[in-house]
């Protein structure tokens, strides 16, 4: 499933935000490629920004595909805006409640439909202060285990010019660079058809974490550092 047959919903979502985006920022796409044009998939990007998800879903919308984001069930409750969303095939799920693994039902059948499914692993904006991915959570590694879909890196470097969760500042100048870059399916092999323990979910989690990080990397410059751990406030270490 690509981006066709969009519906009106669809349809109409990317003829008001998508000049927007062109105007507001200057963007620089690469590694296209890495999102097969067609069948389940699962993209997972780093989050330094709540403007990101904007971005993300330019360039992946771009390289022909259709994002579907995970959402609180809570907002699919609201009159009208629920209904537009599930119109834009977006996802909603239930976070922290017996209901988690109903959702991840939800989302295993929109894979297996051929739905290009968007997971931010952190589950948050970054807190590590120079805005480097941290450790994440388990549920693209949860996916990944139960359909066998390819786990697609995506990273950004830019739309924390537009708002900084550090600051709070936003931005409405025109033209602001943005650096979207894709990468090959993360290597998840060795795991495959493993029982899904919490030791096995970490150390996918961990492999999805340190591909975003090494690839941010490459487009920001400099040394990264350890995954960093929002609940501990520390670093940890290269998982072995």
């Amino acid at each position: 499933m690509g981006r066709r047959r969009l519906g009106f919903w669809g349809r109409f979502a990317v003829m008001v935000v998508k000049p927007v985006l062109t105007v507001w920022t200057r963007r620089e796409w690469r590694g296209m490629e890495h999102l097969p044009p067609s069948g389940g998939m699962i993209i997972v990007p780093n989050h330094l920004s709540h403007f990101d998800p904007l971005v993300s879903a330019h360039f992946i919308y771009d390289a022909g595909r259709w994002p579907s984001y995970l959402g609180k069930a809570s907002v699919f409750k609201v009159p009208v805006i629920g209904w537009i969303l599930r119109k834009c095939r977006q996802i909603p799920v239930e976070r922290g409640t017996v209901d988690a693994a109903r959702s991840l039902e939800t989302l295993e059948r929109a894979v297996r439909s051929g739905a290009a499914v968007v997971i931010y692993p952190e589950g948050t904006t970054t807190r590590e202060p120079e805005l480097w991915p941290m450790r994440g959570k388990t549920g693209a590694a949860r996916l990944a285990l139960a359909t066998g879909a390819p786990v697609v890196p995506v990273v950004m470097w830019g739309p924390q010019r537009i708002f900084d969760p550090r600051t709070k500042k936003f931005s409405l100048r025109p033209r602001t660079p943005v650096t979207v870059v894709a990468g090959p399916p993360v290597d998840l092999g060795r795991w495959s058809g493993a029982v899904p323990t919490k030791a096995v979910l970490d150390e996918m989690t961990d492999a999805i974490m340190l591909r975003l990080r090494d690839m941010l990397a490459e487009v920001r410059g400099g040394t990264p550092p350890p995954l960093w751990s929002a609940q501990q406030n520390r670093r940890t270490g290269e998982p072995a």
